[in-house]
């Protein structure tokens, strides 16, 4: 069902290996494991995949933001996550 609802929602894009995509598929199982953590907080191998997770959405943006600052702009506005910082 939460695949389904997540093709639904971005049907408008055919790639399903751009980076919108992979970032917008890492935001929704973000949003699942941090659902998993409140309820079960000693589960350090969850906590584990979520910083791997994390890594990788945040590796997609910066790539995406050295790319194309303006898609990077608007799929973080479209998704609703913090920006990433600049060293």
């Amino acid at each position: 069902m939460v695949k389904k609802s997540l093709i639904s929602v971005s049907s408008q894009e055919e790639n399903r290996g751009s980076v919108e995509f992979q970032v917008f598929s890492f935001t929704t199982k973000i949003r699942r494991l941090t659902f998993h953590l409140e309820l079960h907080k000693k589960d350090y191998s969850s906590q584990r995949g979520l910083r791997k997770i994390l890594g990788k959405r945040q590796r997609l943006l910066a790539y995406l933001s050295k790319k194309n600052r303006i898609r990077s702009k608007e799929l973080i506005n479209q998704l609703d996550i913090r920006e990433t910082k600049n060293r």
